[in-house]
């Protein structure tokens, strides 16, 4: 049995949202959709999905947004602009950045813009990162929070440092937000605040949100029509977004209010985790509510006990596991949302219990 098979087989499921099967989801949709009249959009026109795009705009400080169909188009097309409007193809990017880690070199290929690589990949951005870059940017992208270190961030201070710093050097700051609601309650700011001085944003609207998929780009009227029409021209004017928005507005609300609790279940794990010296925890102390778990064994042997744990006792601890620097060491990743929300302590400390007596055996 493959994994998505076995995580399917358990009974008890810590990363993540409740899985909802295909037929689930779209009853869900279409009992929303005739519950409040959704027609479809075409080419992106109707109210449905204008009347979202609004909600999403006026909740994060901003004149305008556009759904597209997704982020890795929104990013590289949001710095695309960025660049031409300030003269310069140079952009700033994390060593961890989404679009250096996993788009295949997008940026460069399409010939979008140049990047340069600013910072330590294991530290969050510093003011001093960027101002120690000679060059002439043409904008900067910075991930709130940033997942590839276990869901990080700048402190307060130092974020409104950065923003400072790219308004006096006329860099376009654009922000991946991908998981922007995840960390508000930790910073103890509002999304819109957090958002605040950046030129452009991208959220998701599957990640915490648990939609289908797509995104939403924000920023002034001028920058998010020309956006639009990049996505037209790059292969994203799909004729009906209205699955994607019925999933994502479906929810939206509910998913934005429960962040807290899952910020709080968050901190509370981290309670536990300090009973399991073994499983090394990263960030220190919680930024959102996501973290990485250091394990003293390979990514192989990490995958192998997860799928033990799954057939022999039906916990799927985590998903994804990585190599980390040190020879026969990894690291997971983990997402609080509504699993652990709804899952029982002694639930949890079992899981735990189980999976550090794996890793010692």
């Amino acid at each position: 049995m493959n994994a998505a098979g076995l995580q399917r087989a358990c009974h008890t499921v810590l990363p993540g949202h409740r899985a909802r099967s295909p037929a689930e989801m779209f009853a869900l949709m279409s009992a929303w959709c005739a519950d409040n009249g959704i027609e479809h959009d075409v080419y992106g026109s109707g109210d449905a999905i204008q009347s979202f795009e609004r909600k999403v705009a006026d909740l994060l400080g901003f004149e305008q947004a556009v759904f597209c169909i997704t982020g890795t188009m929104a990013q590289v097309t949001a710095l695309r602009l960025g660049c031409e409007d300030r003269g310069s193809r140079l952009v700033a990017l994390h060593p961890t950045s989404h679009i250096l880690v996993h788009e295949r070199s997008n940026y460069q290929l399409l010939g979008h813009f140049q990047a340069l690589q600013a910072g330590d990949r294991y530290r969050p951005w510093t003011v001093a990162d960027l101002a120690a870059i000679p060059d002439r940017l043409g904008a900067v992208a910075m991930e709130v929070p940033m997942r590839e270190i276990g869901g990080q961030n700048p402190a307060w201070e130092e974020l409104e440092a950065i923003k400072s710093h790219c308004r006096a050097r006329g860099a376009h700051l654009h922000m991946d937000g991908a998981r922007l609601w995840e960390c508000a309650a930790a910073l103890g700011r509002s999304a819109r605040e957090i958002a605040a001085g950046f030129d452009s944003v991208y959220v998701s609207m599957y990640k915490g949100i648990g939609g289908l998929g797509g995104a939403m780009l924000l920023g002034d009227a001028g920058f998010v029509a020309r956006a639009a029409e990049w996505f037209r021209r790059t292969g994203g004017n799909v004729i009906h977004r209205t699955p994607y928005v019925a999933a994502a507005a479906m929810q939206f609300d509910q998913r934005l209010a429960a962040m807290p609790a899952c910020f709080e279940r968050t901190q509370w794990l981290y309670g536990l985790l300090r009973e399991f010296p073994a499983i090394r925890v990263n960030p220190a102390s919680p930024q959102a509510n996501m973290l990485h778990l250091h394990l003293p064994v390979s990514r192989e042997r990490a995958l192998a006990l997860r799928d033990e744990l799954a057939r022999e006792h039906g916990i799927w601890m985590f998903t994804r596991a990585s190599h980390a620097a040190l020879p026969e060491t990894s690291y997971v990743e983990l997402y609080v949302g509504d699993n652990l929300l709804d899952m029982a302590d002694d639930t949890v400390r079992h899981a735990f219990t189980l999976l550090d007596a794996a890793l010692r055996s």
